[in-house]
């Protein structure tokens, strides 16, 4: 696969387009009206929501389904990952999966690959803003090691990885409902709440992969951080939640030890604790530049137009911050 990209060329193809990520690649592709766009699927789409995309079946556990869904194929976006906690279908989804749909697309000729990721296959922290190539790829779950496996499997095929690091916006049903559940359990700010973390709202994510798979020309088995350039300190993002949604937030100090006894009482991740206390920020300049788009507003920023969406979902159930272990911790812990 080639770096360069000749408009006006083949079908571009789409997975993962129902899901909260790859629903936004989605839109971000129908608004620049390609020749031909493909979504593959396992199931149909909403009443409506294929308009404007030829659906291709396939599911990604099932080798044999994926036989020829990328010819005429000249970009594949893969933007599709199990993010549960069954490790058999990590490997079958997002390892084998991967590694079944890549070795379609370089039989069908296909000259663009872009992969959505997760800055979770560098492991734990801190990370201070290390840029590309600078960690070592250390995953410490089950889904982070099959994105991580996935990776190779493109980036051998000459494809270009993105790792975003917290992902937010509308359809977000993880990160921020996790947030705000754990702001509201934490007894006080560790360390002033001084904490930084890499962030990027669902819409400017999904124009950095576009742009990525459709103009940007870098070395074959690029992998680069997708995020907003500005990382935000944990205190900073509760502020901006207390003031968005009403969530709770802790007043005063507490330590470390104090913090992980009262979370392992609660029944929380200690997990979650490290992403609250520890840096988890990435230089992400790169692709900004590489790919000429400008950043849109930082999660402090945004959270007044996205903060609309969130709360609600708050109010009619649909998205919950209680307290406690949730769905939402996947998306927190894995990025």
């Amino acid at each position: 696969m080639t770096g360069g990209y000749s408009a006006g060329g083949g079908a571009i193809l789409l997975t993962g387009a129902t899901g909260f990520v790859g629903g936004a690649v989605l839109a971000a592709l129908r608004a620049r009206r390609p020749a031909a766009l493909r979504v593959l699927l396992r199931g149909g789409f909403g009443p409506g929501s294929s308009a404007g995309a030829t659906v291709v079946h396939g599911d990604l556990s099932k080798p044999q389904s994926l036989s020829g869904v990328c010819d005429g194929v000249d970009t594949l976006i893969h933007a599709a990952s199990y993010v549960g906690k069954d490790q058999e279908l990590c490997t079958a989804v997002n390892d084998q999966g991967t590694r079944h749909l890549v070795r379609e697309a370089t039989a069908a000729g296909v000259r663009r690959l872009v992969y959505v990721s997760t800055a979770a296959v560098y492991g734990s922290g801190p990370h201070r803003g290390p840029r590309e190539g600078e960690l070592p790829i250390a995953p410490r779950s089950p889904v982070s090691a099959s994105r991580a496996a996935a990776e190779v499997w493109v980036r051998e095929a000459g494809g270009c990885v993105l790792r975003p690091h917290l992902v937010y916006g509308p359809g977000d049903r993880w990160f921020v409902p996790a947030l705000a559940a754990l702001l509201a359990a934490l007894p006080g700010w560790v360390d002033g709440g001084n904490a930084r973390a890499s962030m990027i709202s669902v819409t400017d994510l999904a124009r950095l992969t576009v742009a990525a798979a459709t103009r940007l020309s870098v070395p074959p088995g690029t992998a680069l951080h997708a995020n907003h350039p500005r990382p935000v300190r944990m205190r900073d993002a509760g502020a901006a939640l207390a003031r968005g949604l009403g969530v709770a937030v802790p007043r005063g100090s507490a330590s470390r030890a104090q913090v992980q006894a009262h979370f392992r009482r609660a029944g929380l991740p200690e997990r979650q604790l490290e992403l609250l206390t520890i840096d988890h920020w990435y230089d992400s300049t790169a692709i900004w530049q590489l790919t000429g788009c400008m950043p849109g507003p930082s999660f402090l920023e945004d959270m007044t137009h996205a903060g609309h969406w969130y709360a609600c979902g708050m109010a009619d159930g649909s998205i919950s911050t209680g307290a406690g272990p949730s769905t939402g911790s996947r998306q927190f812990t894995e990025g």
